[in-house]
């Protein structure tokens, strides 16, 4: 299927879906704008950096991982919040497990640089504690907060992430298996984490063991031509360092990189994109596609011990669904 069709296939899944879920008219006929990128107008591109367009469900899903959460915590226990910075939104929530000098694994969420905080996915914790892994979720500042600026929230996660190795003995962790997972705009900020030189900082080059990255963006270019410039302040600066697409150099970490197929057609090529450059790079990933399910949907795979992500996750990571 060339690329022109699968997005015009994708687009007319998408609005048929949200036509059903009552939360938009049917697709109509529009003439088609100069291209903007690849073979997109500027509607299509911004559109396809517009979760709600393909995933007409973001609400309803959204509405379980809290609810989720909070019968995670009822069964696993609340988690210890500890800060890594100096600031009140630089704190994280360790979810221990039982398991001795165990493996951890930290999650960078999502939600456009935007929006969300650690305590709403504590739901993904539940199958890492019992499978014999500590699960540590970081909260961070917001793009908004930010002033527009996406360096915050990378450098903070990068300090969540040397503050883990550093002092993971503290809480029983293993600091030599120490691993990242992440979903959305928390991948794009996995990625520049995985292709960052901790060298710099007196730490391992490969200070993470392992990385499962799913629905991401690994080039910021595209998404600076979308309906995104409009809240995210980019620069060229921000452009390139922040693309992860473009430091491969610096990647030490074995990777899992994820998408669904009913995502948009760029988050789908960006992953797809992502993981071909790794490969040519002669390092190590691996591509998986969810098939039936949409940019929110691929999250609750991690959760599931059995699920997409939830299953390489842990194998990743030497584990299966039991300790």
């Amino acid at each position: 299927m060339t690329y022109d069709n699968n997005l015009r296939t994708i687009s007319a899944a998408a609005a048929g879906a949200a036509a059903v879920a009552g939360n938009a008219a049917p697709a109509q006929q529009r003439a088609k704008g100069p291209r903007v990128w690849l073979d997109m107008d500027q509607q299509e591109l911004d559109d396809a950096y517009d979760q709600i367009v393909y995933a007409p469900n973001r609400d309803q899903v959204g509405k379980r991982r809290v609810f989720n959460s909070e019968r995670a915590r009822a069964v696993i226990g609340a988690p210890e919040r500890v800060a890594y910075g100096p600031t009140e939104i630089e704190q994280l929530d360790i979810y221990r497990s039982r398991r001795p000098h165990a493996p951890v694994n930290v999650f960078v969420h999502g939600g456009a640089w935007r929006a969300n905080r650690a305590a709403d996915y504590a739901f993904l914790a539940e199958p890492f504690v019992t499978a014999g892994a500590h699960y540590v979720i970081v909260d961070f500042t917001n793009v908004d907060d930010a002033g527009g600026s996406l360096f915050p929230m990378v450098e903070q996660v990068r300090r969540a992430v040397g503050w883990v190795y550093k002092n993971a003995k503290s809480f029983g962790g293993d600091p030599s298996r120490l691993y990242l997972s992440s979903h959305s705009s928390g991948s794009h900020i996995g990625g520049c984490v995985v292709t960052h030189d901790w060298r710099k900082h007196d730490l391992p080059a490969d200070i993470l063991k392992g990385a499962t990255l799913s629905s991401g963006m690994y080039d910021l270019e595209p998404v600076r031509l979308s309906k995104r410039s409009k809240y995210v302040k980019f620069t060229d600066e921000m452009e390139e360092a922040l693309s992860a697409m473009r430091h491969l150099d610096k990647l030490n970490t074995p990777l899992i990189l994820a998408h669904g197929s009913y995502e948009t057609p760029e988050f789908q090529r960006q992953t797809r994109d992502f993981h071909a450059a790794v490969k040519a790079a002669g390092k190590p990933a691996e591509l998986l596609v969810g098939e039936g399910y949409n940019h929110f949907e691929m999250l609750e795979t991690l959760a599931n011990p059995y699920g997409l992500l939830g299953r390489a996750a842990l194998g990743q990571m030497g584990l299966t669904a039991r300790a």
